[in-house]
């Protein structure tokens, strides 16, 4: 286990909305497990969707943490202004032999789901609720893909998880673990085994953003000597395709702190694609910091 005072914790939210009280719980746990810690806290904003990531979004993020008393370090990374970085990551895993292009629409996903027989609602799903990659484009000839590159289609880089996780299981030695100091959605926590199969070939990066979740974050966190990684319980699985990755880079491993997640009255956990009601409309209701970590138990 690293020396905790040279713990180094960050808090990396995307600028596609404003903040609620979940991110507020998340933000506030990792800025003062670091002050506990004796170690930094580092803010880094995760803004690679660009259609949807906006400026005032941004800086209601800058505002909503310096009202909570979070401070961080500057300056802050932004994602967007280190697209070469996961260029490099992707090139190394396309030099593996380890990536693909895929030039699957939703439509022609969902199509050859239903054409298989076994139907959409029988489906395998990913731990984010999506339907697993039935492998179309996956393994078509040189000719084929060369043609479709050549007309331009849209495409994204898909990870070939069973040939990743091989490689990454033969490069580490034997299989793959990571250390959970916190404790996952069904309490488990110490040294654990990981499951990146449960996503299947998962989305690296597309053809006009050269990253996707998954690779940004595994490259940042190495890039910035993050030992300790905290975040909710649902990113718990996460960890498993950040772990094949990490290996396959020849990155470091954090350990991991995963909290539980702050819900509503119905325990519907918090998010900005359901409109809820954002720290600047708390504030703006004469709401102060302190009845802010009432609300969330801090």
């Amino acid at each position: 286990m690293p020396d905790e005072r040279g713990e180094v914790i960050r808090f990396a939210p995307s600028p596609n909305g404003w903040l609620h009280l979940g991110h507020a719980y998340s933000a506030l746990f990792a800025f003062e497990t670091a002050k506990r810690l004796g170690g930094r806290f580092l803010l880094r904003i995760e803004d690679i969707d660009i259609g949807r990531c906006r400026p005032e979004y941004e800086q209601g993020i800058y505002d909503d943490l310096a009202w909570l008393g979070v401070e961080w370090e500057r300056p802050v990374r932004r994602q967007s202004e280190h697209f070469a970085d996961y260029e490099r990551a992707l090139k190394r895993l396309r030099d593996m032999g380890l990536a693909y292009p895929c030039f699957a629409t939703r439509k022609e996903i969902t199509d050859a789901i239903e054409a298989s027989g076994v139907g959409l609602a029988r489906w395998p799903v990913d731990p984010d609720g999506a339907p697993l990659y039935p492998g179309l484009y996956k393994d078509i000839p040189r000719a084929e893909l060369n043609r479709l590159m050549w007309e331009g289609r849209t495409y994204a880089w898909r990870l070939d998880m069973e040939k990743a996780l091989a490689r990454a299981e033969e490069m580490n030695g034997g299989p793959l673990t990571f250390e959970e100091t916190g404790e996952g959605p069904r309490g488990e926590k110490g040294l654990l085994p990981i499951d990146p199969m449960r996503f299947g070939d998962v989305v690296i990066a597309r053809k006009d953003v050269p990253t996707s979740y998954h690779l940004a974050v595994t490259v940042d966190d190495a890039i910035q000597q993050v030992t300790m990684v905290t975040r909710g319980q649902d990113l718990f699985p996460a960890t498993y395709v950040h772990r094949v990755l990490q290996v396959l880079l020849g990155l470091p491993a954090p350990r991991y702190r995963h909290h539980a997640l702050i819900r509503d009255e119905s325990g519907r956990r918090l998010s900005k694609s359901a409109k809820d009601m954002g720290l600047r409309e708390l504030r703006a209701q004469g709401l102060a910091p302190a009845d802010i970590r009432r609300m969330i138990g801090l």
